[in-house]
């Protein structure tokens, strides 16, 4: 009888915890997660046009698992990029966002293990006489005949636990949680090296265009001052009037009030670049005279699918992802009841040299609790709800990561083609103005040509070359740009 009792009382037991957990199961509130699409194309846009005609096993290949020192083969380039990962404060700044979530790591983490703690310390008490603490001490005597202290001291020492128990791995999913935004953390830290490499060297090559283009500017002072010389001459022999001398002049003064703004340019971009470094300003040293002879990058860029692996931004955004799961998780766990145990052992006594008398002065405890929210849940809903959305403004933030890198990989494939034609033609062109320079001269002076038409060339032939130095810097800085699109300097 008493058996059957037993049994009874146990599946009541039973029976009310299964009840009050379908009773809190069923109060939340059901929500649809999104699922993330990683469907890429095939192939990127015309990418054939790129790069040299490859069979099958060579597609995989890209550009993107090359590494940074082995890509850039300028060693003044490689120092001063050296020198920015070291020194350059945003990269430092994000560093130490990285160490904050690997410390985020360790207090998740301490969050479902027991703590501990060591408590001492002592008081003084004085119950009144017609309490029931002052009743009882009014009639009791205490060791040796004496009567109880009045007012009543009391020593304390000992340890108290603390432990929730992680039922529905609230606790657990938290620290996950805080693992994956530390990765996400770290490809953030990643992007971050990409983008200052390709910064670091797309200002490299503007200062090595802008060198350039001033020494263009010297030459054409030159050939200019040479054209004055002769004008000057034929306005003696009565063969042109002052006024042709005048426009020459005009257009001397012209291109040498340009080479200062160039000037200005240079000490801008020098500084650009001592900023990314992470230094006051001071001269660049670079190798501007071989400038006109660099040959851009003959670049694999793989497969689409391989976006998903190589770039440190979208791979921050699928640890994002992750992160937002587990936080739904995290919320949609506080509708249900947590168990805590609590623990204390220890010494107490009125007087220090009972103390540590055993087992007489032994204190010690085990107590659990299990607590569920019943009344006003409210703000429980709305952080699972909002803890859904973002789950949901992640994936869509995702999948806006994989699009963009997809189009920042087919516009550089197509600028790069585009820019190689464009500089053929641009140099061609350069070629013909140089040699209209000369005829130009030589059928002025034997009064074939106008004035106008060799200040009109000596001009077209300027612009040209400009156009071509910044023809030859787009290339550079465009192959650049493609490597950090599909996901290199990282490595």
């Amino acid at each position: 009888m008493i058996n059957n009792l037993r049994k009874y009382k146990h599946f009541a037991y039973v029976g009310l915890f299964t009840g009050v957990f379908l009773t809190f199961t069923s109060c939340v509130p059901t929500l649809a997660e999104k699922s993330v699409n990683k469907e890429v194309p095939e192939n990127f846009h015309n990418s054939d046009s790129l790069q040299e005609k490859k069979n099958n096993s060579e597609d995989s290949l890209t550009a993107a698992k090359t590494n940074w020192k082995d890509f850039f083969k300028d060693p003044n380039l490689v120092a001063l990029i050296e020198t920015a990962l070291q020194n350059n404060q945003e990269l430092n700044i994000i560093l130490q966002q990285l160490q904050i979530a690997k410390n985020e790591i360790k207090a998740r983490k301490g969050e479902y293990l027991p703590s501990v703690s060591l408590q001492a310390g002592g008081g003084i008490e004085k119950a009144g006489k017609y309490t029931r603490d002052g009743a009882v001490e009014e009639n009791l005597d205490i060791k040796e005949g004496k009567a109880f202290p009045e007012p009543l001291p009391d020593f304390k020492a000992g340890l108290h636990a603390q432990w929730e128990v992680d039922i529905w791995s609230k606790l657990h999913n938290a620290k996950k949680a805080a693992v994956m935004n530390y990765l996400a953390s770290v490809e953030g830290r990643n992007f971050m090296v990409t983008n200052l490499i390709a910064e670091i060297a797309n200002s490299y090559y503007e200062l090595l265009a802008l060198d350039n283009q001033l020494k263009i500017t010297k030459n054409t002072i030159d050939i200019q001052n040479r054209a004055l010389r002769i004008v000057k001459l034929q306005k003696q022999a009565a063969r042109v009037t002052e006024l042709a001398v005048s426009k020459f002049q005009a257009e001397v003064m012209n291109t040498k009030s340009l080479q200062y703004k160039i000037k200005q340019q240079i000490t801008e971009t020098e500084n650009e670049l001592n900023f990314l470094v992470g230094r006051y300003p001071q001269p660049i040293t670079r190798s501007s005279d071989s400038f006109p002879n660099l040959i851009p990058k003959q670049l694999y860029t793989g497969l689409p699918s391989q976006l998903l692996e190589n770039r440190p931004d979208i791979r921050r955004a699928e640890y994002e992802v992750a992160e937002s799961k587990l936080n739904i998780k995290v919320a949609k766990a506080r509708f249900y009841p947590s168990l805590g145990i609590s623990a204390n052992i220890g010494y107490q006594a009125f007087n220090s040299k009972y103390l540590l008398d055993t087992p007489e002065s032994l204190i010690y405890s085990v107590a659990g609790d299990l607590m569920a929210p019943l009344v006003n849940r409210n703000a429980i809903k709305a952080a699972y709800k909002s803890a859904n959305s973002r789950q949901i403004q992640a994936v869509f933030d995702y999948e806006q990561t994989v699009l963009k890198a997809y189009i920042e990989v087919a516009n550089q494939v197509s600028k790069i083609e585009n820019l190689n034609k464009s500089y053929d033609l641009k140099s061609g062109e350069v070629d013909a103005l140089n040699k209209s320079i000369t005829i130009s001269n030589r059928l002025f002076k034997n009064a074939r040509a106008e004035y106008m038409e060799v200040l009109m060339t000596q001009r077209d032939a300027l612009d040209s070359k400009f156009e071509l130095v910044e023809t030859k810097k787009e290339q550079l800085i465009a192959v650049v740009n493609m490597y950090q699109a599909l996901g290199g300097g990282w490595q």
